[in-house]
C-alpha cells in the first residue's frame, strides 16, 4: 500500500566453525545465496521525500537493494531520462520493487475509468525503466456494499486493471489489511485475511495477479508460517516488513500505527522471514512502519535508523 494513499483514504550457529576455514569473499557470496530477497527502500513510508534519482542515489551509498518506483514521475521522463535511470540502476546493482497503483478503484466508476484511461501511459513509461511490479491495498470494509457485492465490483475492477497491466509484463500484489479495528470501522465488513485474498485471485483468474504480503497484516489476521509456507514464491508481488505497537493485543492494533521490525518484539519477524526464505521468494521486502516518532526525523536518521532495522531482522537468517 502506498503510505500517503491509505492516510488520504482513511482520514545459523551450525555454520560458524565452517566460516572461519572460508575466505571472506566466498563467505559473503555463499551467505548471499541463503537469501534471495532484496532489501528495499520505500522512503514515503517513512516520511522522507526523496525524487527518483535522488532514492536511487541514497539507496546505494546506504546498502538497500531495491528502490520503489514513482509512477507520476516516470512518467513524466523523456525517453533520455528513462535510460539514464535504467544504467544507474544497472551501475548500483539496484533493482525495483513496486509501484504503486495509479487507479483509485475503491470510490465510484467515473472515478475508476478516469484512472483507467491513464493507465496505458504509465505502464509504458514504467517499462522503459525496467518496472515489472505494482501493488495496491484492498480496504477491509465498506459503508455500504454487502461482502457478496464488494467482492462482484473488486474482481470486475481488477480484471479490468490487470488486463491492461500484463500488456507491459507487469505484474500487481494485492494487499489484505488485517487489523480488526479497520474492519469494523463502517458497516460491511470484507476482506482481511490471506485465504480470503486468495479466493479474490481465484476468482479474477489472472496470470499477473499476486499478493503484496505484510508481516503486520499477517499477525493482526492471526496467520502463522504455514500460511506462508503454502504459497508459491511466484504468487507474493513484494513484501513490507513491520512490527506492531505495544500495550495492545492482536485486536486492538491499528493500520496506521505500526513500529519498524524489530522494534518490539511482538511481531515474529524472523518466522516471517524464514517463511520466505524457505518458499524461494526472491522479490523486494520494505519497511513501511507508519510510524510517527520515526516521520519526524530528519531524512538521514530516518533512512539509516529504517536500514539498520531491516539489516538486522534480515540478519536474524
Amino acid at each position: 500500500m502506498k503510505f500517503s494513499s491509505r492516510r488520504e483514504f482513511l482520514k545459523q550457529a551450525g555454520f560458524v566453525g565452517a566460516s572461519l576455514a572460508i575466505p571472506s569473499t566466498l563467505w559473503q557470496d555463499f551467505l548471499k545465496t541463503k537469501r534471495k530477497f532484496r532489501l528495499s527502500l520505500n522512503p514515503s513510508a517513512i516520511g522522507v521525500n526523496l525524487s527518483q534519482i535522488q532514492m536511487i542515489e541514497v539507496a546505494s551509498s546506504l546498502g538497500f537493494e531495491a528502490i520503489v518506483p514513482l509512477p507520476a514521475e516516470v512518467a513524466a521522463m523523456s525517453l533520455g531520462q528513462a535510460n539514464t535511470i535504467a544504467g544507474q540502476m544497472s551501475e548500483y546493482e539496484l533493482t525495483w520493487d513496486a509501484a504503486g497503483l495509479p487507479v483509485e478503484f475503491r470510490k465510484n466508476e467515473v472515478i475508476f475509468r478516469g484512472g483507467l484511461l491513464r493507465l496505458h501511459e504509465i505502464c509504458a513509461a514504467l517499462r522503459n525503466v525496467g518496472v515489472t511490479r505494482m501493488s495496491t491495498w484492498i480496504m477491509p470494509t465498506h459503508a455500504s456494499l454487502t461482502y457478496r457485492k464488494n467482492f462482484a465490483l473488486h474482481v470486475r475492477r481488477i480484471r479490468q486493471m490487470v488486463d491492461i497491466l500484463v500488456d507491459y509484463d507487469i505484474r500487481l500484489g494485492l494487499e489484505y489489511v488485517g487489523p480488526k479495528t479497520l474492519m469494523a470501522s463502517q458497516r460491511f465488513p470484507f476482506i482481511r485475511t490471506l485465504v480470503e485474498l486468495q479466493e479474490l485471485i481465484s476468482e479474477v483468474a489472472r496470470p499477473n495477479l499476486g499478493i503484496q504480503l505484510d508481516s503486520f497484516h499477517w499477525f493482526c489476521a492471526e496467520e502463522t508460517k504455514q500460511d506462508i509456507l503454502g504459497l508459491d514464491k511466484d504468487l507474493i508481488v513484494t513484501c513490507d516488513l513491520n512490527d506492531a505497537k505495544l500495550g495492545r493485543s492482536v485486536a486492538e492494533q491499528l493500520d496506521w500505527e505500526r513500529e519498524l521490525p524489530g522494534a518490539t518484539g511482538i511481531i515474529d519477524i524472523k518466522g516471517f522471514l524464514e517463511a520466505l526464505q524457505t518458499i524461494g521468494y526472491d522479490g523486494p521486502v520494505r519497511a513501511e512502519p507508519f510510524n510517527e516518532t520515526l516521520n519526524k526525523m530528519a531524512n538521514e536518521p530516518a533512512l539509516r535508523e529504517t536500514y539498520t532495522a531491516m539489516k538486522k531482522s534480515f540478519d536474524l537468517l
